[in-house]
């Protein structure tokens, strides 16, 4: 057509999309937006977009030369460019080859197995792909290194774009067409016959358009792959969708840079931080694993908060953003629009969900750390169908998956923070956290009844997974709801006793019955509670200054019936009265819990009526008496599965025959319990036991075998912190001291034997268990050159016990 002719008006439209085409071809090989581009070229927005879309006219030069230079072509790219912008046509490539190819992503931190994964996947898998989730996960990159490092699987061509806001379906068959080297749509099939791998990057920009043009090429070419990137899955018939997750954070206890740089979110952290600091070595290193792990590993989140290096260290980063995470943003992170910030993130996220799933994300903000679906479904309530709810959070990266257990769920602190400012302006969050307290109350309620014998440890283990909810639910409802927070606070006694916070577990108990507005709760549990304190004391020595606490608990338990209650607290009088020296109250308590727990049959609370019993009967040394209850023990425990109890029970038997003297069957009992304890995995209790057993051996004359339990004894006995005690200390161990006393008296050499039975009479001092005093004191008095002093702190500790010698014990006395 010669110059100056009016053009046609179908041939100036096909000639505008042409060069549209070709216009976002260039844009997208620079990996540039639209807003980006314009920026480059000094050109408004609109101006591309328009252009991009076909419907501006046919542009003028200078903003064709404008367009060039911002997209850096030259040669061949800028004569084609330049020609289509005048509406002439050039020649398309072969279609056979392919006509565009894939940019050189950025570098991937903690990818590589899913890079390799993906990869596989879709050399062979053809049909659509979507990879998933929240914005700033890393999406577009992964898919952009994956579709690179296929390109050898498609020798028919591998290509990307980028959809942008408002494209038409015509907009990306146009694109598509630039890219893969065709004319127009109709010679998409030809050109696909072969398989071809297409990247389509932000569908959710466009997802009606989206959908329709993938579903219209897959239709017609089946070899296709396509490998979208998008918030929120497109949802046409054969879609797989490919969750992406945050990267892997360093756990809490990282000491070094190089162990920091080992983990994925916190190598992509010093990486960007090394880029702005000149002296990246100066970072405090357990503020930047806490900074990365409150980033929850989103990488954008990483990003933006490296960027602000310059300035901040990760220490002062924490204090400025700590508490509003949703702030951080920057407008120098290449990767990122102007002035994003984390708000913007999760805000486009939450606007794709639903109003139902939205006010589900914003109650779920309440939760602490993990959760389960049986957590949320008490959370959120009856009338919430919770299982599609969480598969929508999951698809849009809202709600993070970790571990294979039932506390699996997780939201990202910046969501968590998002979804509870959300809820307050909502006026949810006051309801969410008190449902939330109560939700705790009820799951502590559940778990208590476990919290001993053979479940002790998972229900340890349970109650350790949703800690810190129960904390939160604790302090939040100490404050507004102190009925909730007694009824919570009364079940935790023995996980607070088994984690060693029994100090700070009596003082909250404490705290909630003297809040006048708890004075009318429930009395079974203000009884429990009362019952808490005391046993809690018990362990911090002031179990005498509680008893009363207890004494009114049980009495609160007869009032209402409650035979679980009376048992839990008979066992725990007579426990602390045992401890300060009243025995016959101790026995009595013992006693009744065994005809109670008869009376109701209680297989389990009889097994353990009984064991609490024996001392009773060692004290007064009626070895027969406590045989036959270690029978009864025995067989109870094994009717209720108590295993434990009954390998216990074992170990208490082989001391009782190693106090009548019966050595070699001490023995025998003993290596038989010494392997039910191994397999039930109680190493404490285990150590104790090849205490008896060296001793049965050194009673018996078996010497080679009592040095060898000697030693076998002291490789076993860590101090406190774990590190081996020196050997002038372990040789005060009651049962080394003992072993020691006994091969030296064998030996004829009395004063080294004094000497190891005054050892282990130190030991015993101020124990509960007096009985090993006795045992101390006797052998000290018939080793002793003057018996009389050891002979005089005899008879006063049989004073003020009740303790009674065995036969052997008064054998060996009358020989002074």
């Amino acid at each position: 057509m010669a110059p100056g002719h009016p053009v046609p008006a179908e041939a100036a439209d096909e000639s505008a999309a042409s060069f549209g085409a070709l216009l976002r071809t260039h844009r997208d090989t620079a990996r540039l937006t639209q807003s980006e581009l314009a920026a480059r070229a000094g050109l408004g927005v609109r101006t591309v977009r328009d252009l991009e879309h076909g419907r501006a006219a046919r542009p003028q030069r200078t903003t064709v030369e404008l367009l060039a230079t911002a997209l850096g072509l030259v040669g061949e790219a800028l004569a084609e460019f330049h020609a289509a912008a005048r509406g002439q046509a050039h020649p398309a490539p072969p279609p056979a080859r392919p006509a565009f190819h894939l940019p050189a992503p950025p570098e991937l931190y903690g990818r590589a197995d899913e890079i390799d994964t993906l990869v596989a996947h879709m050399a062979a898998q053809p049909g659509l792909t979507t990879l998933v989730g929240l914005a700033g996960v890393g999406k577009s990159v992964l898919a952009l290194t994956v579709a690179h490092r296929a390109q050898a699987h498609f020798p028919a061509g591998a290509a990307a774009i980028s959809v942008a806001a408002g494209d038409s379906a015509s907009d990306l068959r146009d694109v598509i067409c630039a890219v893969l080297g065709v004319s127009r749509p109709t010679e998409l099939p030809a050109r696909l016959e072969q398989p071809v791998l297409l990247m389509v990057d932000a569908v959710d920009r466009s997802p009606e358009a989206c959908t329709a043009v993938l579903t219209e090429l897959l239709a017609q070419s089946p070899l296709l792959r396509v490998l979208a990137s998008a918030r929120a899955p497109l949802g046409p018939a054969g879609e797989q969708v490919w969750p992406v997750g945050p990267l892997a954070l360093p756990p809490a206890g990282v000491a070094s840079l190089a162990e920091a740089e080992r983990h994925p979110a916190s190598a992509l952290f010093l990486a960007r931080w090394r880029q702005v600091r000149r002296s990246p070595a100066d970072v405090e290193v357990e503020a930047l694993v806490t900074l990365v792990r409150r980033l929850g590993g989103l990488p954008l989140a990483i990003e933006l908060a490296a960027a602000r290096g310059r300035v901040l260290d990760p220490a002062e980063m924490l204090a400025r953003y700590g508490n509003r995470l949703l702030e951080l943003g920057s407008a120098d992170v290449a990767a990122s629009p102007p002035q994003v910030t984390l708000r913007d993130v999760v805000t486009a996220s939450y606007r794709l969900l639903e109003p139902a799933q939205r006010e589900a994300l914003r109650r779920l903000s309440v939760f602490g750390y993990r959760w389960s679906v049986e957590l949320a479904e008490e959370l959120l309530g009856p009338q919430v169908d919770v299982v599609p709810v969480l598969e929508r959070l999951v698809e849009l990266g809202l709600v993070q998956v970790r571990g294979s257990g039932a506390f699996r769920f997780v939201l990202l602190d910046v969501v968590k923070e998002y979804a509870a400012e959300q809820a307050e302006v909502a006026g949810e969050l006051a309801a969410a956290r008190r449902q939330h307290a109560m939700v705790f109350a009820r799951f502590a309620a559940r778990n208590a009844p476990a919290m001993g014998g053979s479940t002790l440890a998972a229900a340890v283990a349970r109650l350790d997974d949703v800690a810190s909810d129960l904390w939160a639910a604790l302090a939040h409802s100490a404050e507004h709801e102190p009925h909730i927070a007694l009824s919570l606070a009364a079940q935790l006694p023995r996980w607070w006793r088994f984690r060693g916070r029994d100090q700070q577990g009596r003082q909250w108990l404490l705290r909630l019955l003297d809040d006048p507005r708890s004075d009318d709760a429930d009395p079974a549990v203000r009884a429990w509670a009362n019952l808490g304190v005391l046993q809690l004391a018990a362990e911090h020595g002031a179990g005498r200054a509680e008893l009363s606490r207890g004494e009114a608990a049980l009495s609160a338990f007869l009032l209402v019936g409650d035979v679980t209650g009376e048992l839990a607290a008979r066992a725990v009088l007579q426990a602390v009265q045992q401890g300060t020296g009243a025995y016959e109250d101790a026995r009595r308590h013992g006693e009744a819990s065994l005809a109670l727990a008869t009376r109701t049959g209680r297989v389990r609370d009889m097994a353990v009526a009984q064991h609490n019993l024996i001392w009773h009967d060692l004290r007064v040394a009626d070895l027969a008496a406590a045989q036959r209850r270690l029978a009864a023990v025995d067989r109870l425990s094994a009717r209720s599965g108590e295993h434990k109890l009954r390998a216990l029970a074992r170990a208490n038997l082989a001391e009782v025959l190693r106090l009548d003297g019966r050595f070699d069957e001490s023995v025998r009992v003993g290596l038989q319990a010494a392997e039910l304890l191994a397999d039930i995995g109680n190493p404490g209790e285990r150590r104790r036991l090849l205490g008896l057993i060296g001793l049965a051996y050194a009673l018996g004359g078996r010497v080679e075998e009592a040095e060898k339990a000697l030693a076998d004894i002291r490789s076993q006995l860590p101090d406190e912190q774990g590190v081996m005690l020196p050997l002038a200390e372990l040789d005060e161990d009651w049962d080394c001291a003992m072993i020691e006393a006994t091969l030296a008296g064998r030996r004829g050499q009395r004063t080294l034997a004094a000497s190891w039975y005054t050892a282990a009479a130190r030991q015993t001092d101020g124990l509960t268990d007096q009985r090993d005093l006795a045992e101390a004191l006797v052998g000290l008095a018939v080793t002793s050159d003057d018996p009389a002093p050891a002979l005089a702190r005899l008879r006063e500790l049989q004073e003020s016990t009740g303790i009674v010698l065995t036969v052997r014990e008064r054998e060996l006395l009358a020989g002074i």
